[in-house]
């Protein structure tokens, strides 16, 4: 059996398009970034550079190559800090061409979802993400999948929510303590 590729392999080798859902109000609360954020740390100089946060170099390569990269996140209002988080971090994300709309769960009750977050690349290949209760990530946390039925619920719901969401750039987190 061969041995499962990278995500940064995985993204290298799509060729139209890689697309994104996220549907928890917290990831890796442990991540220290996250923790020097909650601290009032809002902006250092290696936020935005490729060179630390290698995801903006894959991000930066795949669309030189003309990959479209589509984030969706559908999230709870008022936000949790950590969605306050990556609203912040996200600004470095566009910047390197990745595209991102937001989604309150108040307006996706009607939208089927899958039970994880995932990736779809070129509409041929998911890849579904397992994380723990409060977030993190197991040593088992994803599995690759081309499953038809999986890639149509997968590949409906973030067309769905993409088709509602608010572009990254428009898109504002409430006032905290404001309910929506």
């Amino acid at each position: 059996m061969s041995e499962e590729p990278s995500f940064e392999q995985l993204l290298g080798s799509a060729r139209r398009s890689a697309v994104h859902l996220e549907m928890r109000d917290g990831y890796m609360t442990s991540d220290p970034d996250y923790v020097a954020w909650q601290a009032g740390v809002r902006d250092t100089p290696a936020g935005g550079d490729p060179e630390t946060r290698p995801w903006l170099a894959w991000v930066g390569d795949a669309t030189k190559r003309g990959v479209v990269i589509r984030r969706a996140r559908v999230f709870s209002v008022p936000e949790s800090d950590y969605l306050r988080f990556e609203h912040h971090v996200s600004h470095a994300n566009v910047r390197a061409g990745e595209q991102i709309r937001w989604l309150s769960r108040r307006r996706a009750t009607d939208i089927a979802f899958p039970g994880n977050d995932f990736w779809v690349f070129d509409d041929e290949l998911v890849l579904v993400l397992h994380f723990t209760g409060d977030g993190e990530s197991p040593d088992d946390w994803w599995e690759l999948t081309d499953d038809p039925q999986v890639l149509r619920l997968c590949s409906g719901a973030f067309e769905a929510v993409w088709e509602r969401g608010v572009p990254h750039e428009e898109y504002r987190p409430s006032p905290v303590g404001e309910r929506a």
